[in-house]
């Protein structure tokens, strides 16, 4: 961990209190708009512009990771004209693979780093292997809070540790991923979400995929307003990226209008916003394809890597 003078920081374990009911009723009500269109599939080319394409088995291999970049690249050939994914994220070990399949591309190369999903390791163990992949040809990383330590109280430790991540990562974005199913409460969610932007986060992100809830729309509104709140306060732009349980061209489109509505159009960009869902991917092809012919491709049109 980094040696050098913590910065000051606000007081974490004052609570910021949120209203449930409140924060769930906004979701319902901002769920009940409609969208033309021409709108709707403009949404549905931004939504699949912010996916992160990612692989994170233990079966991997550099074949799937080739796979995966190829769809990266062009998600569907009969559709040329289509935007790429924003990233494609994988371990650490395939990082040099992604990293060459999408050079030149624009597409960013994500590599989960500091022991995901569970972070139970050292932090020299999270800073090396954070360094690698960086090394390897990473443009992202997305870390894990210990979260033990989080719900124990020992908002210090978080802190430092997510700072010192992010100064291992040196040119490369950090996104922190808070595992906010393990987080039990709205307060704690933004409690997670104010410390990990003071501590250098350049995205914060529901969840590693690998625990139930994933990503909720409530959950995502109050990690928004923190962001809105953070920026007010230092005007820098953070990023948000729900991941996990988000698999329609609809529940997507409630997303961006979730941004929409608490951030404004300036977060309408992958450099602000992600959805880390590859099953989406699919869906969001299949809604382009009906919109454009008025007829439903069959799914297995579409590549599953």
């Amino acid at each position: 961990m980094s040696t050098e003078t913590p910065k000051t920081h606000p007081d974490f374990s004052r609570p910021v209190p949120i209203d449930q009911v409140a924060v769930e009723e906004r979701v319902a009500r901002l769920n009940r708009r409609s969208i033309k269109k021409q709108s709707k599939v403009e949404g549905l080319k931004m939504a699949l512009s912010m996916v992160d394409l990612t692989t994170l088995e233990g079966m991997d291999t550099e074949g799937k990771v080739v796979q995966l970049c190829q769809k990266a690249k062009r998600p569907y050939a009969s559709l040329p004209d289509l935007p790429t994914v924003a990233a494609v994220c994988v371990y650490p070990n395939m990082v040099p693979v992604a990293s060459r399949e999408l050079r030149d591309t624009g597409i960013k190369v994500a590599s989960v780093a500091t022991a995901f999903p569970s972070g139970m390791s050292s932090i020299e163990l999270k800073l090396e292997e954070t360094r690698q992949a960086v090394e390897a040809g990473a443009d992202e990383i997305d870390m894990v809070i210990s979260r033990g330590r989080f719900l124990r109280g020992e908002y210090d430790y978080v802190y430092d540790e997510i700072a010192a991540v992010k100064e291992a990562c040196g040119e490369a974005h950090l996104k922190v991923i808070l595992e906010t199913g393990e987080l039990q409460t709205l307060e704690k969610v933004r409690r997670a979400s104010d410390l990990a932007m003071h501590a250098g986060a350049d995205f914060i992100k529901t969840s590693t995929g690998k625990v139930q809830p994933a990503a909720t729309q409530p959950v995502t509104l109050v990690m928004l307003e923190a962001i809105r709140d953070f920026y007010y306060e230092t005007d820098r732009l953070v990023g948000m990226k729900p991941a996990g349980g988000i698999r329609t061209a609809k529940q997507a489109l409630q997303y961006l209008v979730l941004v929409r509505e608490t951030l404004g159009a300036d977060w309408l960009t992958p450099d602000r916003f992600r959805f880390g869902a590859s099953s989406l991917a699919n869906d969001l092809l299949m809604q382009i394809v009906k919109q454009k012919t008025g007829v439903y491709q069959d799914p297995n049109y579409f590549s599953n890597d």
